[in-house]
C-alpha cells in the first residue's frame, strides 16, 4: 500500500526548504547566448534574483545583455512576471520574475533496498506531490522500474499535468555510472548490475532522465539546501546499507574517476573477520549497518521492511539490548569517519539514514570518536550533525540535479529555438 500526498493549486507553493541553490558558471560578455540564458533562468529559479536589476548585479552583464537572455526566455515561456514588488524609498514598483510552473516538471525517485519515495517538482522548486513506495531493490529492475514508472504517471494524471515536458531523476542504493545511466556490481541490488535504468526509466516516461547513487543526492541535497558551506560536505548515511557521498565546497559532487567516490560501505574495518555480501572481509556495512544489526536482534526472522522496522521500533523504545548493539557499532562508523575527516577536511559531516534518525545514540557514538580520534585541526571547525532536510534530503538533490539538467544551455537553447521558429510560423 502507498501513500499519496498531492498539493493543490489553492494551497499556495510547498517547498521542501528554503530555495536550494543552484550551479551557474562564471559569465563574461564573450559566452554564448544560450550559457547567459540558462545562468539567468537558474539564477531566478534558485530565488538569487528576481528582478532585471538583481539579475544584472548577480551575473556582472550588461543590462541590455540580460534583456536579450529575458527576451527569449519570456517568449519560450521559460519565465513570466511575478507581479510588482513594493521598492523601499521614492523608486518605482519592480517587476519579479519566476520559472512559469508550465514549462517543466521534475520527476524524482529516492530509492532504498527496501523502500522509496517519489515525488513532483516544477522547475520552480515547488513540491506538487508525493508518494512512498513500498518496494525491494532484490525484486529486479524490471518490478522496480515498472512500479516506479506506474506511480509517476498516477501522480501526473491526479495533478492533470501528463502532457507537461518533464525531466527524471531516480537514485539507487548502489555504485552507479552516470554518464551511462546504469548500475555498476550492486552488492544489495541482485540483478541490476549493467542494466540500462536511465533509458528504460527516460523510455517509460518519455522524458531525459538520470541515474546516481542515492547517497550522492542525499549529500548534494543538503549542500545545496545551505546559503553557504566553507569546505566540502560529507554525508554518512547508515541504513540497510552504509555509503558516504562528498560535495567540494562549491557544490559539486565529487564522483571520482568512475563514480565510486564516497563508497565508504565497503571500507575494511580493523579486526573485523564478518564476510559481506561483497564477497569481501570486514567491511564496514558487514558490521555495522541497520541489516546487519537486525540479523543480530532478530535472529531467523525473513529479511525486509516489517523486520527492521521492529528493530528500529526497539532502538525508539530504548530497549537495552538494542541500544547497546547500536552503540557498539557507531564506533566502527566512527573510526572510518574519522579517518575520512583526515583525508578530505570537510566542513561539515552529515549522518543520516535510518538508525540515525531513529535515535541520537549513533550520531552521538560518531561524534565521540571522531573528536578522539581526529587532531585538533581537522576538528576545529567540524561540524557533525543530522541532516537538516531529514529525509527528504534525497529528493532535493535529485530536484538540483533535475532543475540544473533542464536548464541545461544545450537543453535550454534547443526550447528557445523551438518557441523562435514557432513565431516566425
Amino acid at each position: 500500500m502507498s501513500s499519496v500526498t498531492p498539493h493543490a493549486a489553492g494551497d499556495g507553493p510547498a517547498r521542501l526548504a528554503a530555495p536550494l541553490r543552484l550551479s551557474t558558471p562564471p559569465l563574461s560578455a564573450r559566452v554564448s547566448g544560450d550559457v547567459v540564458a540558462a545562468t539567468v533562468a537558474k539564477l531566478v529559479a534558485s530565488g538569487s534574483a528576481s528582478s532585471k536589476a538583481e539579475l544584472v548585479r548577480a551575473t556582472g552583464l550588461a543590462r541590455t545583455t540580460v534583456d536579450a537572455a529575458l527576451a527569449g526566455l519570456l517568449a519560450a515561456g521559460v519565465v513570466r512576471s511575478g507581479g510588482l514588488r513594493t521598492s523601499e524609498g521614492r523608486g518605482r514598483p519592480a517587476e519579479t520574475l519566476e520559472l512559469d510552473p508550465g514549462f517543466g516538471l521534475v520527476l524524482v525517485a529516492d530509492c532504498g533496498a527496501i523502500s522509496g519515495r517519489i515525488a513532483v517538482f516544477d522547475l520552480g522548486q515547488r513540491l506538487l506531490a508525493v508518494r512512498d513506495l513500498e518496494m525491494r531493490m532484490d525484486e529486479g529492475p524490471d518490478v522496480v522500474l515498472d512500479r516506479v514508472c506506474a506511480s509517476f504517471r498516477g501522480l501526473l494524471d491526479e495533478l492533470g499535468m501528463t502532457d507537461v515536458p518533464r525531466v527524471a531523476v531516480m537514485g539507487v542504493p548502489g555504485p552507479v555510472d552516470s554518464q551511462h545511466g546504469t548500475v555498476v556490481r550492486p552488492p544489495i541490488m541482485p540483478g541490476w548490475d549493467g542494466a540500462p535504468v536511465a533509458a528504460r526509466l527516460g523510455a517509460a516516461l518519455g522524458c531525459l532522465a538520470m541515474l546516481e547513487n542515492d547517497v550522492n543526492l542525499r549529500a548534494l541535497g543538503e549542500m545545496r539546501a545551505q546559503d553557504r558551506v566553507d569546505g566540502p560536505l560529507l554525508y554518512v548515511k547508515v541504513g540497510t546499507g552504509i555509503g558516504g557521498g562528498l560535495v567540494t565546497p562549491d557544490g559539486q559532487l565529487l564522483l571520482g574517476a568512475d563514480g565510486a567516490a564516497g563508497d565508504i560501505g565497503h571500507v575494511r574495518v580493523a579486526g573485523a573477520t564478518v564476510t559481506c555480501v561483497c564477497g569481501n572481509v570486514g567491511c564496514l556495512e558487514a558490521v555495522a549497518s541497520l541489516a546487519t544489526i537486525t540479523r543480530e536482534l532478530e535472529p531467523g526472522a525473513e529479511w525486509g521492511a516489517d523486520a527492521h522496522a521492529r528493530v528500529l521500533a526497539r532502538i525508539a523504545a530504548r530497549d537495552p539490548e538494542a541500544v547497546r548493539v547500536v552503540r557498539e557499532r557507531a564506533v566502527a562508523v566512527g573510526e572510518v569517519v574519522a579517518s575520512l575527516v583526515h583525508f578530505v577536511n570537510p566542513a561539515r559531516v552529515v549522518v543520516g539514514g535510518s538508525l540515525a534518525t531513529v535515535s541520537d545514540d549513533l550520531l552521538a557514538g560518531v561524534r565521540s570518536v571522531v573528536y578522539q580520534r581526529a587532531l585538533p585541526l581537522a576538528t576545529r571547525n567540524l561540524s557533525l550533525s543530522p541532516p537538516v532536510l531529514g529525509a527528504d534530503s534525497g529528493l532535493a538533490g535529485g530536484l538540483v540535479v533535475g532543475i540544473e539538467r533542464a536548464l541545461d544551455p544545450d537543453v535550454l537553447g534547443l526550447r528557445i529555438d523551438a518557441a523562435r521558429r514557432g513565431r516566425r510560423r
